[in-house]
């Protein structure tokens, strides 16, 4: 049957595929130790108990007509106080658009700037930007970024490319890496951006940048969080934001993420909700809206979630430094954000003990899943090279008394193979 062009051309997820795998096992009986979802598990990660409640009280006050299309009004008051006391970003409130979480905003954002042909940046391993380039026909600006910058892009592989490009889309904390721009890497960024848009002419399109900050909270140890226009106050007029409440308060299922940018933008990405329908559910946003001025109640929530987040992640780092120093192929990032570690298992070449060589990452996956029960995604799932040794480790379902049975494990595996 012929369909039509995106969807006959849309490109199959890996991390679908592996979950597939991962979930077959688990029903045949098997001890997986899956670090490869985004997402937490809510009986080790609760959403915030007076969030819970608020939706709750909402639901039972009849909150369940439709919403204003571009999100309540007391919302995105609500939004506009909390973006100002914690970030010092000060949007009005036609500035800010509410919808169902991150996705169909920035599915908007790139409709609403992105015509067909035009050239959108984005650097990999990175999330989803390929696929929401393919939507909009756009041609793929793709930067290779690299483990000497924490996988981060910079502004010296961004610079060549700039020219006719209408979208640069950057994500800090990132996600898969769980890595952040330090803050003379985006300052050099932004800075190209207005030196190119001062370029340009007057009834020419502009360089956008959209600036997905869905972790920043999430930051730990003295990592700092910085975002274009606090950097560069005349980035204003040429960054969207992407915000949620999805991953700062565990909260991915509850589905309520906004966005703020030049008001011009904003109502474009708005009309084109409109006709999708993609507006976060009116008892959430009742809730979300009462829950963002319980700062007292976010303080707290945040302050023992991080905690936990952060135990995880540096007690899988300093296993896998353990496992370096004894000398397997194995390396880490330190953790700086996000729920995500950036892991490397180098085993390309190597032969199992049954004497199979391993020829690419996709059968180290699969050696890794099948000897270790580790379930790791790699970034070639995220659009980096097929023979990239890097995986994304995440601990938003992690329960700590696996951590050492897992390095264990992984340990074993390691052992058994042979150069």
């Amino acid at each position: 049957m012929k369909l039509s062009h995106l969807s006959e051309t849309l490109i199959g997820s890996e991390i679908v595929k592996l979950g597939g795998e991962i979930r077959e096992k688990i029903r045949q009986g098997e001890r997986i130790y899956n670090f490869t979802v985004g997402d937490f598990d809510p009986s080790i990660f609760p959403i915030p108990k007076e969030l819970e409640d608020a939706i709750v009280d909402a639901y039972r006050k009849h909150f369940t007509n439709y919403p204003a299309a571009e999100g309540n009004l007391d919302l995105r008051e609500a939004i506009h106080s909390f973006t100002k006391d914690t970030e010092g970003l000060d949007y009005n409130i036609n500035e800010i658009l509410v919808a169902s979480g991150g996705r169909p905003l920035i599915y908007s954002l790139f409709r609403a700037i992105c015509d067909q042909g035009d050239k959108v940046i984005y650097a990999v391993p990175s999330w989803n930007n390929n696929h929401y380039t393919h939507f909009v026909g756009g041609e793929h600006i793709v930067i290779e970024a690299k483990a000497e910058n924490n996988f981060m892009p910079i502004a010296k592989d961004i610079r060549e490319h700039v020219k006719k490009a209408s979208l640069i889309a950057l994500c800090s904390p990132q996600n898969p890496t769980g890595t952040t721009f330090k803050k003379h890497d985006l300052e050099a960024i932004c800075d190209l951006v207005i030196e190119e848009n001062q370029r340009r002419e007057e009834n020419e399109k502009k360089l956008y940048v959209m600036y997905d900050q869905m972790y920043w909270h999430l930051t730990y140890g003295d990592i700092q969080h910085y975002n274009p226009v606090s950097l560069r106050p005349a980035m204003r007029e040429y960054t969207i934001f992407i915000d949620a409440i999805s991953k700062v308060f565990a909260a991915t299922g509850v589905r309520v993420g906004w966005s703020f940018g030049p008001a011009t933008i904003i109502s474009k990405m708005k009309a084109i909700l409109t006709h999708l329908g993609a507006w976060a559910p009116m008892a959430e946003q009742k809730a979300v809206a009462q829950f963002l001025g319980k700062r007292d109640a976010i303080q707290k929530y945040l302050t023992h979630f991080k905690k936990e987040v952060e135990e995880r992640l540096r007690r899988i780092y300093d296993g896998f430094m353990q496992l370096k120093s004894e000398g397997l192929a194995v390396d880490a990032i330190a953790p700086e954000a996000a729920i995500y570690l950036t892991i490397k298992i180098d085993l390309a070449g190597k032969k199992t003990a049954e004497g199979k060589l391993l020829e690419n990452q996709a059968e180290v996956t699969a050696y890794l899943l099948n000897e270790a029960k580790l379930a790791v995604v790699p970034f070639y799932a995220f659009g980096a090279d097929k023979s990239s040794a890097w995986y994304r480790l995440s601990v938003g379902t992690c329960k700590k008394e696996e951590i050492g049975e897992m390095i264990g494990k992984l340990r074993e595996a390691l052992k058994k193979l042979k150069s």
